[in-house]
């Protein structure tokens, strides 16, 4: 980046940046001369002037006419008696990377990492940007310090980069065969609150203080917001995948099935308004759900985020989180990482799960399965359930991956309540057939629960997957009178 006077671009604007194509306006922004009337000049296969804008309180703002994917280009702000130039400058989708260890985790951690390093110089489209963790007490406008400038890969710079952003890109860009670019935000050990501004924590009875987590700076509500997502408002940008949810296994817990919606809505609202009206207002939101810690525990605590990561639902999208997708990652443990048990080096199931989903929810691709099978009936009686799938499942038998709560617990499916297994004793192309001969007579099945437990399964093990064997199903928790719909029925 070459620049000459005052004249300068925000910080996450470089060298071999993306820039997003049309038929959104991609946004630029920098500091200049209080006054002076800035221009910016794009060249390469088309050339493009916008109109003068004044700097203003030191800040100018231009958003360029939708320029389709491809490059390279230079982009260049001048004012009267000097320029700034960005050159190697493509046009595609920008997907920004936010989370805590497990978006951190790096590619060189991965299983068959120097493989995958090896590939790199066959990517140079798909562009990377880390943002320097940092934090702030207030709202920022420009980061505080970047980690990693705007690269055109190579295995040294990779090497540190997310492996799942990483993955994403790599595995979309063979897909859609245009310009990506990855800016990755994150921050290990952090709760959703150090990411939720004020207005998203309020939603939720989050106050906006500091918090009591273990009196740890980083954890104070909103301080990742301030610096490390606040600052990236004005970039236009296609999507977020987000990787987080570990931290909240013990802090805030039962409000992460408001806290996460919330601010996922909260950065919506506030991207599209940043970008004035140019990054989507419902923009796509992927996630990956929290995969293994423990093997033997028996803490709700991983399995209650799991459930909270869909608001309860068990499947996105749903009402209440629309234009969202999820990865399931339960059956994708690591028993011998070295990194702990918390971090598996599988990256690669999670990145193409993610991107199965961005093809269907992000670029409205028709005919991707991106789900895994859910409960679309429930039926009971004193000595069965019948559970019938909105899609064909393939079946392994387990004695206890499903469990039952029986009617003479005061609180079927609450915290105090008595779960006892039900095997799964015959299965069909669409249905399970459990038996509930654990629930003394004249009791009746109450509540069924699948996988809920930290480490349900062994790696690809757990018991439920789509007929193709590639997608798992996802957790659940289901209580016969607060179902909705009419899922549940009795015999």
């Amino acid at each position: 980046m070459c620049i000459d006077g005052d004249l300068s671009f925000a910080s996450y604007y470089g060298d071999h940046m993306v820039l997003k194509k049309s038929p959104e306006k991609a946004v630029l922004w920098g500091y200049g001369p209080e006054g002076e009337q800035v221009t910016v000049f794009l060249s390469g296969p088309i050339k493009r002037k916008t109109s003068p804008v004044t700097v203003t309180k030191g800040i100018w703002r231009v958003a360029l006419d939708p320029v389709e994917a491809g490059g390279p280009y230079n982009v260049t702000a001048a004012v009267q008696n000097s320029t700034a130039t960005l050159t190697d400058v493509l046009f595609g989708d920008v997907w920004l990377c936010g989370g805590q260890s497990n978006m951190l985790f790096q590619t060189s951690q991965i299983f068959n990492a120097s493989e995958e390093l090896a590939l790199a110089h066959k990517y140079p489209h798909v562009r990377t940007f880390m943002v320097a963790l940092k934090r702030s007490d207030i709202e920022l406008i420009d980061l505080i310090q970047v980690e990693l400038p705007w690269s055109v890969p190579t295995a040294e710079s990779l090497s540190r980069f997310s492996a799942v952003c990483w993955l994403f890109g790599r595995y979309m860009y063979e897909n859609l065969k245009y310009p990506i670019g990855l800016v990755e935000s994150c921050w290990g050990g952090t709760p959703i609150e150090a990411w939720s501004s004020s207005r998203a924590l309020q939603h939720c009875g989050l106050e906006p203080t500091v918090t009591e987590y273990q009196n740890n700076h980083k954890e104070n509500n909103s301080v990742m917001w301030n610096s490390m997502i606040h600052p990236l408002l004005n970039m236009t940008l296609k999507g977020a995948l987000w990787y987080q949810g570990e931290a909240n296994a013990d802090y805030h817990q039962d409000k992460y099935n408001c806290s996460f919606p919330a601010m996922i809505d909260d950065w919506r609202m506030a991207f599209h308004l940043g970008s004035g009206g140019q990054t989507a207002i419902d923009f796509p939101f992927g996630f990956v759900q929290l995969s293994t810690n423990q093997k033997s525990s028996t803490d709700d605590g991983f399995p209650n985020i799991r459930w909270h990561q869909t608001a309860d639902i068990g499947f996105v999208p749903n009402p209440w989180m629309q234009r969202t997708f999820m990865a399931v990652a339960v059956d994708l443990p690591d028993a011998t990482s070295p990194y702990g048990t918390i971090h598996p080096r599988d990256k690669q199931d999670v990145a193409y799960r993610l991107t199965l989903g961005a093809r269907a929810v992000a670029y409205n691709e028709k005919d991707v399965p991106f789900l895994g099978p859910f409960p679309s009936q429930i039926m009971s009686s004193q000595m069965y359930v019948n559970i019938t799938y909105d899609q064909t499942v393939s079946v392994t038998p387990s004695k206890d991956i499903f469990e039952i709560c029986c009617s003479a617990i005061s609180d079927p499916s609450g915290h105090k309540s008595q779960w006892v297994p039900a095997p799964i004793m015959q299965w069909g192309p669409t249905i399970v057939h459990l038996s509930a001969s654990l629930c003394q007579s004249p009791d009746e099945v109450a509540a069924l629960r699948y996988a809920w437990r930290d480490w349900p399964c062994d790696f690809k093990a757990c018991p439920i997957y789509s007929s193709s064997g590639v997608l798992p199903a996802p957790p659940f928790i289901i209580n016969s009178k607060t179902a909705k719909g009419n899922i549940w029925k009795r015999y």
